[in-house]
């Protein structure tokens, strides 16, 4: 089901790289991004543009993602709470610097998230570190964090790919600045800033993690996937992102290593529930009872590659995915409920995707094909994945599309992506009540009694919600053998600076 470019559209595409791209050196990793957001990619990493992976290498964390889910330190050493968990004290590194030399303090950790909660600058991260009362610096490496309402988890929040640290100076202690300047404590540095053609990084010899393992780092702009394939088949790019179904172009070839991560990755169906017909949740539950997950799961990623799921959010690796929820096929029963919304003949709907992800594409053209059993006629739309993201996601005029989204956190992925108000809250659910579910959750000190909370928060998205999330993906990235030390860890946790290159 997957739907192959044109000859001549790859060409183009491989064409225009060509113009752009340097030269190879043995110490320059060359990589791609999918220009989703147009060109309008910024290097603030608050931003709703964020330009990734840039920004994961300009910037550091305070904590980052552990492989247990817990969090682990970065900038941050250490960190306590009181009893009541609601204010948490975290002692930071010494002896880091920015890239143009001024010394990371804790004043620079408090501006980096007093900017996040600022409301000019309409961050999507806000959403869940709104939970946030006040930061302030204690003394030159302790930062405090009060809370609005408990939260044990709150570390986890921090975990995020784009709570990064960022300088207060450089800003000149401007809240409401846009900072695209690049300067972070990150193992690179920005030396070319050109997100629809290539962006360039250059090693920084003071990290506090030591010298990264390459000289240079290139970003290139690849909108379409068969091109992004094309380019790493060609040499012309290092490392990738490519669909599962598309391994065997690379398997057996010596010229390159495959790697396969277990990850919650999930691609939703995306329904506005402000918008006909999918205010009526007789026809969201029509949508998502037609399908045939198991099949669609082995059509589109193959059956090792990921985990079956009922529509929440929260993946298997989670320790609070609820197990509980089944989620049968039922055409009949989902034809039952069209015709109680006033469908009985079915109904016609436009579904609006974009190469932007490998899956995107077959995935649209896989369900159309369940759905079409149930009386349901699925216009697939492919438009261009350059701008897909600003120009037809969460647009209301395009009230059905497929959605991406990396591996979250419960508490953040619930907040994030459901909460009204949120800036992602791509289908516009508005339940106090499954709000209060998750202020609920957020005050619990009892792992069991949260546990529990976000169990029912993630039935009530199953049972009622705008999303039809049919499977998590890994995550399956391929590099030349050229390449080394790439760990074997989602993209939110991969530590670039370790990656060497012959």
């Amino acid at each position: 089901m997957y739907r192959s470019r044109s000859a001549g559209v790859m060409v183009l595409a491989l064409g225009a790289f060509a113009l752009f791209s340097s030269p190879a050196l043995s110490e320059t990793l060359r990589i791609s991004h999918n220009l989703g957001l147009g060109g309008r990619e910024s290097l603030d990493p608050v931003s709703p543009n964020r330009f990734l992976p840039a920004i994961a290498m300009i910037y550091d964390r305070l904590v980052n993602p552990g492989k247990n889910g817990l969090p682990e330190p970065s900038l941050a050493l250490s960190w306590n709470s009181s009893a009541d968990f609601t204010e948490w004290t975290l002692k930071l590194r010494e002896g880091v610097r920015f890239h143009n030399g001024e010394p990371f303090s804790a004043e620079d950790a408090a501006f980096s998230l007093k900017r996040i909660l600022n409301p000019k600058l309409a961050s999507p991260v806000r959403s869940f570190l709104g939970i946030i009362d006040s930061v302030d610096a204690v003394d030159a490496t302790t930062l405090r964090v009060q809370l609005k309402q408990a939260h044990a988890d709150f570390l986890m929040l921090l975990t995020d790919y784009r709570v990064r640290m960022v300088s207060s100076k450089a800003a000149h202690g401007d809240l409401d600045a846009v900072l695209d300047s690049g300067i972070g404590t990150g193992p690179f540095k920005l030396s070319k800033l050109d997100a629809r053609n290539t962006t360039v990084l250059a090693a920084n010899p003071e990290h506090w993690e030591g010298k990264p393992g390459v000289e240079e780092v290139d970003i290139i702009a690849i909108a379409d996937q068969d091109a992004r394939n094309q380019a790493l088949l060609a040499g012309q790019i290092d490392l990738a992102s490519v669909a599962p179904n598309e391994v065997g172009l690379f398997k057996t070839n010596k010229q390159f290593v495959v790697q396969q991560v277990p990850a919650g990755k999930f691609n939703p169906i995306v329904m506005r529930t402000d918008v006909a017909p999918f205010n009526d949740i007789r026809v969201r539950k029509a949508l998502k009872m037609l399908a045939d997950r198991e099949s669609l799961r082995k059509l589109v990623i193959g059956d090792a590659n990921g985990s079956l799921a009922c529509d929440e959010p929260v993946w298997p690796g989670d320790p609070y995915f609820n197990s509980s929820i089944t989620c049968p096929t039922d055409v009949e029963g989902a034809k039952r409920l069209l015709s109680e919304a006033g469908y009985p003949n079915g109904l016609s709907l436009d579904l609006y995707t974009a190469s932007v992800e490998p899956i995107m594409i077959p995935l649209a053209e896989a369900y159309q094909a369940q759905a079409a059993k149930a009386g349901v006629k699925v216009n697939v739309k492919v438009v261009p994945a350059d701008g897909y993201w600003t120009n037809v996601w969460m647009k209301p005029n395009r009230p059905f599309v497929v959605g991406n989204w990396g591996q979250r956190a419960a508490d953040q992925v619930l907040n994030e992506v459901f909460r009204a108000g949120a800036k992602w809250n791509e289908t516009a659910w508005n339940r106090p009540d499954f709000e209060a579910l998750l202020d609920q959750a957020r005050s619990s000190a009892s792992f069991e009694e949260r546990k529990s909370i976000y169990g029912k928060a993630q039935a009530v998205l199953a049972e009622e919600g705008g999303q039809f999330i049919p499977f998590f993906r890994n995550e399956t990235r391929v590099y030349s053998s050229s390449v080394d030390n790439v760990s074997h860890v989602p993209d939110n946790m991969l530590p670039w600076h370790k990656i060497t290159k012959k």
